[in-house]
């Protein structure tokens, strides 16, 4: 082997942790031509788990380290959102689910080959402008080494409703929507891909949200049906952080919005819910 071949594998074994995912532009950037990288994948060196896609051997892929390697390596402002997020901080007792999906949420789609790879998960991909903006393009994502003397996550990624959620034995940062982010990105899934008696079962166990951070989402949340509905199943469960929210600074919008056919009618709030979802004690309006 030359010394430039032997040196340019140095330098790959210090860019590309084992296992993470990089594409051919990401190579081709760093100096790896077609001719190099097929090579690679000849002698074992790397393997292509999909068209475009490689990652340098180690152990069976999963979802977490194709997510990880588009925060980190590959620059995509993406995260594990909604359900996905809320299973992965100990609610997935209240989510019943069929299939196995990862739901992330970004500004822009992710590239097209993470639906190619080998996984038994499905990605589903939520736009999160109507909810929240463009708030994701100004967050600093933590880096895959993280400086161990810091304790705190930038603040623009605290003030975004977001987590690093450590993964693998290396503790590399996998980032999702914290529960006050991730419960509205589920709300926005009703009434078509989610259950309301799993959501209000899910509410009635959110009794340890961040009043701060809650009421932070609530006022950057875009998106009317959302926020009536998180106040609705709020008041439904009264949990002790609900009397911390300034409701005078979040809009709620006006007329009515029909979310169920047939349903029943909420005056507080103005929307239909089904009409078996069981009344509260102080629902006998």
């Amino acid at each position: 082997m030359s010394e430039q071949n032997a040196g340019k594998l140095n330098q790959l074994e210090r860019l590309l942790p084992e296992g993470l995912l990089v594409d051919s532009a990401w190579l081709t950037a760093r100096g790896y031509s077609t001719s190099l990288r097929a090579k690679y994948v000849a002698s074992g060196w790397l393997e292509q788990p999909a068209r475009r896609v490689y990652r340098r051997p180690r152990g069976q892929l999963g979802w977490q380290q194709a997510v990880i390697s588009l925060q980190t390596l590959l620059g995509h402002r993406l995260v594990v959102g909604g359900r996905t997020a809320l299973e992965l901080q100990g609610y997935a007792h209240y989510l019943t689910q069929n299939s196995p999906e990862i739901h992330i949420h970004g500004s822009t789609k992710p590239p097209g080959w993470l639906t190619l790879l080998p996984l038994k998960e499905r990605f589903v991909y939520r736009n999160s402008v109507p909810l929240f903006g463009s708030d994701l393009d100004a967050v600093a994502f933590p880096p895959l080494v993280r400086d161990r003397a810091r304790t705190q996550d930038d603040p623009s990624f605290q003030e975004a409703g977001l987590r690093a959620l450590s993964w693998g034995q290396w503790d590399w940062p996998l980032t999702a929507s914290a529960p006050e982010r991730a419960i509205l990105e589920l709300l926005n899934e009703l009434p078509d891909h989610e259950s309301f008696h799993q959501v209000d079962m899910l509410m009635e166990g959110l009794s340890n949200l961040a009043p701060r951070r809650l009421h932070t989402m609530l006022v950057r949340c875009r998106n009317v049906k959302v926020k009536r509905l998180f106040f609705f199943f709020a008041d439904r469960h009264r949990h002790a952080w609900l009397k911390h929210i300034e409701r005078a600074a979040i809009d709620l919008g006006s007329g009515k919005r029909m979310l169920v056919k047939d349903g029943r009618f909420d005056p507080a709030y103005q929307i239909t819910v089904p009409k078996d979802l069981p009344k509260q004690p102080d629902e006998a309006r």
